[in-house]
């Protein structure tokens, strides 16, 4: 019987982090419960599923994950600019504040604001880990077959 490795289809329960390569440490669950997802399932993007292909339970690695295939390359066309005075003028504007704002369909989306002065504030829809490389760490603690409904 051969050991079964996380591939597609199979749940994987495991403990992960994600770290800049300046060692800021953006999400871990390690001292947290583990997370658990089905390989394919769209809760793990398509380049952290790729890094993990093959691993068998207990295995624990550090991967290096591109923009490209963790959350994509920055996109000047996502940098808005809006007039000071579209924004409530009790609401204290500084840089880096992330705010909500709705989409053409109205679904929230969130903003950060990248610079303000007295007429014009800029703000990034980009994904705040968007044009950055990844180190992706995990443990991978348990491998099941994907159960068919």
């Amino acid at each position: 019987m051969t050991e079964l490795v996380i591939g597609e289809g199979t749940q994987v329960t495991l403990h992960f982090s994600l770290t800049l390569k300046n060692g800021h440490v953006v999400d871990s669950n390690f001292e947290q419960e583990p997370a658990q997802f089905v390989v394919g399932d769209g809760n793990l993007l398509e380049g952290f599923e790729k890094a993990i292909m093959g691993l068998p339970v207990g295995a624990r690695e550090v991967f290096t994950i591109s923009s490209e295939d963790g959350f994509g390359q920055t996109n000047p066309n996502n940098v808005q600019t809006f007039k000071r005075d579209q924004f409530d003028s009790d609401l204290e504007l500084e840089e880096g504040l992330i705010l909500s704002f709705a989409d053409a369909q109205n679904d929230e989306l969130p903003g950060v604001i990248e610079s303000i002065d007295d007429e014009i504030v800029t703000v990034d829809f980009n994904h705040p880990l968007a044009g950055k490389e990844i180190d992706f760490e995990v443990e991978i603690l348990a491998i099941d077959p994907c159960v068919k409904h």
